[in-house]
C-alpha cells in the first residue's frame, strides 16, 4: 500500500521535529482537526507513527519499526540506493546481502545481471531473485524471524563464515554519530558480524533517516565499510570519518539521474 501525499508529508514532518499535532496539521493542510485526527490514526495502525494526546510521535529511540512499515518510509531514496549499489557490483560476483528493507531494495536493483551467487539471511531477497535463472541463490539456515522473514541466530552465523565473497551488502537501524553502526536485535548483529568479516567490499547501504536513530546493539564501527551509499548525509562528524577511514560515501541526492 502506497502513501498518500498528505500522509507522506505528515510522516515527513513528524521526522523532521519529532511530533506532529493536530490544531497545527489542520492549519497546515486546511483540513479539519477530524480529517487529521483519521489521517494520524491510519498512518499509527500503519506503525508509522505513534500516538500521543492531541498528535503523534516519529518511532524512535529503541522502539523499532513494524517490517511493512518500514518498506514504506524514504521508498524512493531506498530505491535510489538501491540503483547505486547495483552498480558497484559487476556480473558474475559473489555477493551477501543481510536483512533489511534497504538490502531488499538492492537486491531488487541487480534482478538484470548475469551470474551472481547470492547468499543471504533474508526470506524476502531468496524468494524475489530465485526465479531468475541468471542468479544463483543460496539461503542461511537457522532461526526464521517472524515479523520480517530474516534468518538469524548462531546457525545463520556457522553458514556465513564457510564463504568468502567478493562483496557484502549490509544495513542498520541507526548509525551513530561516534560512526558506531547499531541494531536492535543481537542474533541479527551477529550474523551481520560474519558478514563483514567473509566479505572483500562491503557496502553499507542506510537512507539519512538512519542518522537520526538510536539502537542498542553494536555491529561494528563505519571505518570496518569500504562504501557508504545514503540518500544524503548532513553530518559533518560522519563525513569526516569517511575521510579519515577512506570509506566511500555516496549520496544518491547528488548523482545525476
Amino acid at each position: 500500500m502506497f502513501l498518500s501525499a498528505r500522509h507522506a508529508e505528515i510522516i515527513q514532518m513528524a521526522k523532521d521535529s519529532g511530533r506532529v499535532l493536530v490544531d497545527d496539521l489542520a492549519v497546515h493542510f486546511g483540513v479539519t482537526p477530524q480529517t487529521i485526527r483519521k489521517d494520524l490514526n491510519d498512518l499509527c495502525e500503519q506503525r508509522l507513527l505513534s500516538r500521543i494526546h492531541g498528535g503523534a510521535l516519529f518511532p524512535s529511540g529503541i522502539e523499532n519499526v513494524e517490517y511493512e512499515a518500514r518498506r514504506k518510509i524514504a521508498a524512493e531514496e531506498k530505491e535510489a540506493i538501491g540503483r547505486a549499489a547495483s552498480r558497484l557490483i559487476p556480473d558474475k560476483a559473489s555477493l551477501f546481502i543481510n536483512i533489511g528493507t534497504t538490502t531488499e531494495a538492492v537486491s531488487n536493483a541487480l534482478l538484470d545481471h548475469v551470474g551472481l551467487m547470492v547468499i543471504t539471511n533474508n526470506i524476502n531477497v531468496a524468494n524475489r531473485m530465485r526465479v531468475y535463472p541468471e542468479i544463483e541463490v543460496v539461503i542461511a539456515g537457522g532461526v526464521v524471524r517472524g515479523s520480517d522473514g530474516g534468518i538469524v541466530g548462531e546457525a545463520a552465523v556457522d553458514f556465513i563464515k564457510q564463504f568468502k565473497v567478493d562483496f557484502a551488502v549490509i544495513g542498520a537501524s541507526a548509525i551513530d554519530d561516534d560512526g558506531a553502526l547499531l541494531d536492535f536485535d543481537f542474533r541479527e548483529v551477529k550474523v551481520a558480524q560474519a558478514i563483514i568479516a567473509n566479505a572483500r567490499h562491503v557496502i553499507l547501504v542506510a537512507d539519512a533517516t538512519k542518522l537520526e536513530r538510536v539502537a542498542p546493539v553494536r555491529i561494528g564501527h563505519l571505518s570496518q565499510v569500504d562504501t557508504f551509499i545514503t540518500d544524503r548525509c548532513d553530518s559533518e562528524a560522519i563525513r569526516a570519518m569517511c575521510r579519515e577511514a577512506e570509506v566511500q560515501l555516496v549520496e544518491t541526492s547528488r548523482l545525476d539521474g
